[in-house]
């Protein structure tokens, strides 16, 4: 015997493992790309970006760029105050992306080359530990209130299964 899938109960079961998927996502590292639209590019105020963003540890930032026009290189405090290029800690000038994690904690210092730091491509960030788990929910009251509460969580669920499962 053939069964075919409604697609209502096909969305429907599509839809749930979204949210199962967000919920867990929710937990995960961030990311965050530098300038949001505006990219990795002159005359953008990354001081007033980053001022908008937390990061946290094992974070993503993501840098997009014209390729062949502007790189990302990462510098102590004093080369990103001055503006240098002397003595990188890393340097990324290929393609028209670079994605690195935040793998410590603390300030990363990032300008852009061939002048383009005096236009305000640089970027200062500081980089926090993952904030502490929430506290654990307390126990529901074994009241009565709290169990009927129950039943029909109970019975939600198992509606829910059964219309997505055809039952």
């Amino acid at each position: 015997m053939e069964t075919s899938i409604n697609p209502r109960r096909h969305a429907a079961l599509l839809l749930f493992l979204l949210l199962v998927s967000s919920a867990a996502a929710a937990v995960s590292a961030g990311m965050h790309v530098v300038g949001d639209k505006k990219h990795w590019a002159p005359d953008v105020n990354y001081t007033e970006w980053a001022a908008g963003e937390h990061f946290y540890l094992h974070d993503w930032l993501v840098f997009y760029y014209p390729e062949g026009y502007y790189n990302v290189i990462q510098v102590n405090e004093t080369n990103y105050e001055r503006c240098s290029e002397e003595n990188p800690i890393n340097k990324y000038a290929k393609g028209r992306s670079y994605a690195m994690q935040l793998n410590e904690t603390g300030r990363y210092y990032f300008i852009s080359g061939g002048g383009y730091c005096w236009n305000g491509m640089e970027l200062s960030i500081n980089v926090e530990p993952l904030p502490a788990p929430a506290p654990a929910p307390v126990p529901p009251s074994k009241s009565s209130a709290a169990r009927r509460s129950g039943i029909w969580s109970a019975a939600a669920v198992v509606g829910f299964a059964a219309f997505v499962l055809g039952v």
